[in-house]
């Protein structure tokens, strides 16, 4: 019986400040192909992989694909302007550090990839701590299927119940919620406390630096 435990963190919102850097380039991607669609929308539609947001967004099956292609690329496009300047949250870092010194695996399950990626990674500054990180590409579903935590908890080599998954989201929660981990939440995304505890949310923090700070009070003190 293995005796390791992951924390998995998602990054969107959770770890780095960007929800609203991609409410603001997914809507301007979305007016430069002529479509009108609200940023409090976008805003809760923000944790999905690129086609599934727009599923969400812009419905129907009869889209044509070339224009989801257009919209995707404009997204990455306006988004990678700020790759350089990407702000991490408050004890990001220190978070992931205090984990993995009280012996957790540390893994990432994010929609993001490629230079997104390792620029979420360069701000969050903790790369000597991460085992690892699972993207979109890396699963046949996004979140809020299961896969994407299932596959970060497979590479740390952890049974579901050794494990926690640290979101923002609702999407995140579902996720967390049928793959059998805790699912804990953080507000810093945007996402009201009530909608989290509704999607399974065993927990709400403020934000990584409030989840810091009661550490040994919280639900990772529990999983020895």
């Amino acid at each position: 019986m293995t005796t390791k435990r992951a924390a998995i963190f998602d990054v969107d919102g959770t770890l780095v400040d960007t929800n609203h850097l991609h409410v603001v380039t997914w809507w301007e991607a979305f007016r430069q192909a002529g479509r009108h669609v609200p940023m409090r929308d976008i805003h809760r539609a923000v944790g999905l992989s690129g086609g599934d947001l727009l599923d969400h967004l812009l419905g129907g099956d009869d889209r044509d694909p070339d224009e989801d292609e257009q919209l995707v690329a404009a997204h990455h496009a306006l988004y990678a302007t700020y790759f350089e300047r990407l702000p991490a949250l408050a004890a990001a870092g220190d978070l992931l550090r205090a984990l993995s010194g009280r012996g957790w695996e540390i893994v990432l399950a994010t929609s993001a990839n490629g230079a997104e990626l390792s620029a979420l990674r360069r701000a969050i500054d903790a790369d000597d701590v991460i085992l690892g990180a699972t993207s979109a590409d890396d699963v046949a579903d996004g979140k809020p299927a299961p896969d994407p935590v299932r596959q970060a908890r497979e590479l740390a080599g952890v049974p579901s119940e050794r494990a926690v998954f640290v979101g923002d989201t609702v999407w995140d929660m579902k996720a967390a919620v049928r793959d059998g981990v805790v699912p804990v939440a953080v507000l810093s995304g945007g996402i009201p406390r009530a909608d989290l505890e509704s999607a399974g949310a065993h927990v709400v923090y403020r934000d990584p630096a409030d989840l810091l700070g009661r550490l040994d009070s919280s639900v990772f003190a529990g999983i020895q």
